[in-house]
C-alpha cells in the first residue's frame, strides 16, 4: 500500500504500537543521540520527540530502524517481496550488462507504475518564508556526537537538475547548518548531484536546489536507492508505492518537490563557493575530516502547517541506516543478477556499512569461476566501491555468517585463492592511505576444482553430513528424548 505521507506512516506505527511519543524535552545535541543508540541496539520502536529543545517541531526518528518497519514503510511484509516483484516482471527477458540494467528497470517501472504528477497547490507550502524570516535553527538539527562540527540535517532529499540535458536526481546527502540560512552539501565524487554541480561551475551558472523533509516513506528510501543515472527517483518510488507521486513547482527555483513534504528549502549554489564542512561523526564509525563543500544559500523555506521534522542519526553500527540497506540489497538482488547471472544471492554486511564487505554464493561451473565474478562486482555501480569479496558455492547461506566463515576459514589457501587489486573507495573509507582508491580483495571460499591445480588425491573432499533416515527417526522421537 501507498503512504499518503510521513504523517499517516506515523500514526499505523502508533496504531501498530511500534512508535513511542517521548513528551519530556529533550536536547537535540548529543542527548537524542544517545537515547536513539540505546534504542535501536534493542530493536525498539520509532521515536517522536515531541518538545526537542530549541525547537517548536517535534523530531521523528528511527522511523526505519528495522527491517519489520522498513518493510512496512515500503507496503510489503518482507523486504525481499519488492525483488521478486521485480524478477517476476523481468524473468522472460535478462539484459546483460549496465545498459540491460537500465533498459530493464525502466521497463518494470513502466509497466507498473505511472510518472509523477504534477498539482498546482501543496500541503508543503501551507507556510511560506521568504528572505530573512527564514530561519534553519526552527528545524530540531541533531548534533549526533561530541567532535561533531556542528548540528546536521540529515535525512533530506536534494532535487538538482542537470544544466545541459534537464535530467533530474534526487539524492539523500548529509546538511550541516552553517548558520540560519546556510547549509553544507556534503555530496561526494560519485554522486550524481555533484556532477551536475560540476557542469554548472563550469559553465559560470548557478545551481538551483531543493531539499525536502519529511517525505513519504517510499520516496524518502528512493532518494537513497542506487539508481543508474538516467532512471527517474520519482518513476521508481511511484513503482514502490504503486501510485503516482503528487509534486508540486517550488516558489523561487526552478525544481519540483513532493506535495507532501513536511519542509522544503529553496535555494541556489554559487560557482565556486566552498565552505568547511565537518567533522562528522559518520556511519563508518569514525568521524570524517574537515573539508570543503559548496553551501547553499536558503532563500524560501516552506512547510506544513504544524511540520514534523524527519532526521536519522548515524554512526557505528548498528544504527538507523542498517534497514535501509537491506532494503536495497533485497530490492535489487534481481537486478545484480541481469549483470552476473551467475550469482545466487548475496549479503552486505551491516558492520561493514555495507560497502566494506559483500558476501556472494554463486552457481559454479568453470575454474576461477569465482574470480570472474569478483571482476564484475568490483565493475557493477556503487559495488565497484567493496573492499572485501567473499565469494562461496550456492548452497551457503550467505546470510548465515557463521556458515560463511566456517567456509571462508576453512576453504581457503591463501597462496592461491586471493585476488588482490587497486580501485575506488567510498568517499568515507579512512583506511585507505589515499583518498577514493585502495586495496581491494576476493576471496574464493568455494570448493576447488582440479582444473584450478587442486590436484590432491580423491579431489575436494565430501563434507560431514548426517544421514537423512536417522535425521528424521530422531525428530519424530524428539519427544521421547525428554530433550
Amino acid at each position: 500500500m501507498a503512504w499518503a505521507d510521513l504523517r499517516a506512516f506515523l500514526a499505523h506505527l502508533e496504531r501498530r504500537r511500534d512508535l513511542r511519543r517521548v513528551s519530556v524535552p529533550v536536547d537535540p545535541r548529543l542527548e537524542v543521540t544517545e537515547i536513539v543508540t540505546r534504542v535501536v541496539r534493542e530493536h525498539g520502536p520509532a521515536l517522536l520527540f515531541e518538545a526537542p529543545l530549541g525547537s517548536d517541531m517535534p523530531l521523528a526518528i528511527n522511523v526505519f530502524g528495522t527491517e519489520a518497519r522498513m518493510a512496512a514503510a515500503l507496503g510489503v511484509e518482507r523486504l525481499d517481496e519488492i525483488g521478486e516483484r521485480i524478477a517476476a516482471l523481468l524473468r522472460p527477458e535478462l539484459p546483460v550488462g549496465l545498459s540491460g540494467l537500465r533498459d530493464a528497470l525502466g521497463k518494470a517501472a513502466s509497466l507498473t507504475s505511472l510518472p509523477p504528477r504534477r498539482v498546482r497547490t501543496a500541503p508543503c507550502q501551507d507556510v511560506v518564508l521568504e528572505g530573512s524570516d527564514v530561519d534553519l535553527f526552527r528545524l530540531p538539527g541533531v548534533h549526533a556526537w561530541p567532535s561533531d562540527g556542528g548540528a546536521f540535517l540529515n535525512l533530506g532529499l536534494t532535487h538538482t537538475r542537470h544544466p545541459e540535458t534537464g535530467a533530474r536526481n534526487l539524492g539523500m546527502y548529509r546538511l550541516q547548518r552553517h548558520d540560519a540560512r546556510t547549509v553544507g552539501m556534503h555530496w561526494q565524487i560519485h554522486k550524481d548531484s555533484n556532477a551536475h554541480h560540476a557542469v554548472a561551475e563550469r559553465r559560470g551558472e548557478r545551481l538551483p536546489v531543493a531539499i525536502a523533509f519529511g517525505c513519504d516513506p517510499a520516496v524518502t528510501y528512493a532518494a537513497s536507492a542506487p539508481l543508474p543515472a538516467d532512471i527517474d527517483e520519482y518513476l521508481f518510488a511511484g513503482y514502490l508505492r504503486g501510485e503516482r507521486v503528487e509534486m508540486v513547482d517550488c516558489r523561487s527555483v526552478p525544481l519540483r518537490v513532493p506535495a507532501n513534504a513536511q519542509i522544503v528549502l529553496e535555494g541556489w549554489l554559487e560557482p565556486g563557493e566552498r565552505l568547511p564542512e565537518g567533522p562528522f561523526g559518520d556511519h563508518t564509525g569514525f568521524y570524517t575530516p574537515v573539508e570543503p563543500f559548496p553551501a547553499l544559500h536558503v532563500d524560501v523555506m516552506t512547510m506544513q502547517r504544524d511540520p514534523v521534522f524527519q532526521t536519522i542519526v548515524v554512526g557505528r553500527p548498528p544504527q538507523e541506516d542498517g534497514p535501509m540497506g537491506k532494503a536495497t540489497e533485497r530490492i535489487f538482488l534481481p537486478l545484480i543478477r541481469m549483470m552476473i547471472p551467475e550469482i545466487v544471492d548475496y549479503d552486505l554486511p551491516e558492520a561493514g556499512v555495507f560497502h566494506n564487505c559483500c558476501i556472494v554464493s554463486i552457481d559454479k561451473r568453470y575454474p576461477k569461476h569465482a574470480q570472474k565474478v569478483m571482476h564484475a562486482i568490483w565493475g557493477a555501480g556503487l559495488l565497484s566501491l567493496s573492499k572485501l569479496i567473499v565469494v562461496v558455492d550456492a548452497d551457503c547461506d550467505v546470510h548465515d555468517y557463521h556458515e560463511v566463515a566456517w567456509r571462508a576459514f576453512g576453504n581457503v589457501d591463501y597462496a592461491h585463492d586471493l585476488l588482490t587489486t587497486i580501485g575506488p573507495v567510498d568517499h568515507l573509507d579512512h583506511a585507505s592511505y589515499e583518498q577514493f582508491w585502495g586495496g581491494k580483495v576476493g576471496v574464493d571460499a568455494t570448493r576447488k576444482l582440479p582444473t584450478e591445480g587442486y590436484r590432491r588425491d580423491g579431489g575436494w573432499p565430501e563434507e560431514i553430513v548426517m544421514d537423512a533416515a536417522v535425521r528424521d527417526r530422531v525428530t519424530r522421537r524428539w519427544k521421547e528424548y525428554g530433550l
